[in-house]
């Protein structure tokens, strides 16, 4: 989050993936993280409500964030709706690029 406040960009953050779904459907960012493992609700489920959700239209960005880094776990996240999947350590220039190719900025 701090990584990206530094660029400009807004940030809201959840506590849970409950808490995210809520606030991706209110917010109805352009983009959204996910974590794989978040209390109250996976990333895996919360990528699959949103892209059953045909409210959020348009459907943001979906970004999975693990430390497992297995094929089993990319195939579920792609699977499951998510568009980048980014393996744990991960440098701030990497998130920041990764940003700017999604959202189409230079």
């Amino acid at each position: 989050a701090r990584a990206l406040r530094q660029e400009g960009y807004e940030v809201e953050t959840a506590d849970d993936g409950e808490e995210g779904l809520e606030l991706i459907r209110s917010v109805r960012p352009r983009l959204a993280f996910v974590d794989a493992e978040m209390p109250r609700m996976t990333g895996y489920e919360l990528a699959r409500a949103v892209r059953d959700d045909a409210s959020l239209n348009p459907q943001p960005h979906l970004i999975m964030l693990t430390a497992g880094g297995q094929e089993a776990d990319r195939e579920r996240a792609e699977t499951a709706g998510v568009d980048e999947f980014l393996t744990k350590p991960f440098s701030p220039s990497q998130l920041r690029a990764l940003v700017r190719d999604l959202l189409g900025e230079p």
